[in-house]
């Protein structure tokens, strides 16, 4: 019987130690996963301008959040390869919460990055 005791006892006192550790995590462990980040980005300048996003070309994490560049379809051609697409460079919060987007390039999907001495 005093072992049934213990036994629930114990249980309890895990339960509170599980609940303690949750409630002092710090604020790190709260932060959204990268891919959740990305996809969440991706979610919401679609919503925002109506383009859908084709690709992520950089990705990084910032003192204020994440940043990302992120390419879209702006005004699709034919051929495809002379669709324009474009380069927005995208903020969030630590949160994933987009805060701010902007253009940063402009080209036709055909077109390769002019190279530096050339």
């Amino acid at each position: 019987m005093s072992n049934t005791k213990n036994t629930s006892n114990s249980q309890g006192s895990q339960q509170s130690s599980r609940k303690s550790q949750e409630s002092h995590r710090s604020p790190e462990s709260r932060r959204p996963k990268p891919m959740e980040v990305l996809r969440e980005a991706r979610a919401q300048l679609a919503e925002l301008t109506g383009m859908t996003a084709e690709s992520v070309s950089s990705f990084e994490q910032t003192e204020d959040g994440w940043a990302l560049e992120v390419e879209v379809l702006e005004l699709e051609r034919v051929p495809d390869t002379m669709s324009l697409m474009a380069s927005y460079r995208v903020e969030l919060d630590a949160e994933g919460q987009l805060t701010g987007y902007r253009r940063v390039r402009r080209y036709e999907r055909g077109r390769a990055d002019a190279r530096g001495g050339r």
